[in-house]
């Protein structure tokens, strides 16, 4: 009796928690009072048995985003488009359009980066190595049309 009832001392002991765990830290979500809470004006949310569906949301800050879908791609792919929109903390108004498809993510939007313009000037030095890989090439080639090596050494 003794030893069982050690036993169940030891395996209390054991399970106990060996330390304290963190606080949580504190949700933006939270009902403190100097958070402000923004109202959603429109959610509105349709998805078909087909798998079409529409998502659109707005809320009070100017937040508006919308996506639409259907399986229309490739072996029943979904293939969405939509946008969204808000304003920066620095007051840019910030807006995106996608599409997303079998050709991948497809953004749209002014504030993107764009490469610049093609033909554009190339820079000497990426003429030189154009070149240099070129006559290694051609070099490459006038070996390889004598034939193997008869000597063995060292690759040269």
């Amino acid at each position: 009796m003794q030893l069982v009832v050690l036993a169940v001392l030891a395996s209390v002991a054991i399970a106990a928690p060996q330390y304290a765990a963190p606080a949580p830290s504190p949700s933006r979500y939270s009902d403190d009072d100097s958070k402000e809470n923004v109202p959603i004006l429109r959610d509105e949310r349709v998805h078909e048995e087909d798998g079409t569906y529409s998502v659109a949301v707005e809320t009070g800050d100017g937040i508006q985003v919308s996506e639409s879908g259907a399986p229309t791609g490739p072996d029943g792919a979904i293939e969405s488009s939509g946008q969204y929109s808000y304003t920066a903390p620095d007051g840019t108004k910030v807006s995106l359009s996608y599409v997303a498809d079998e050709n991948g993510f497809q953004p749209q939007s002014d504030l993107l980066p764009v490469a610049p313009e093609f033909p554009h000037e190339i820079p000497e030095f990426v003429r030189e190595q154009i070149a240099f890989a070129a006559k290694e090439d051609a070099e490459r080639e006038r070996e390889e049309a004598k034939g193997p090596s008869r000597v063995y050494g060292p690759p040269q």
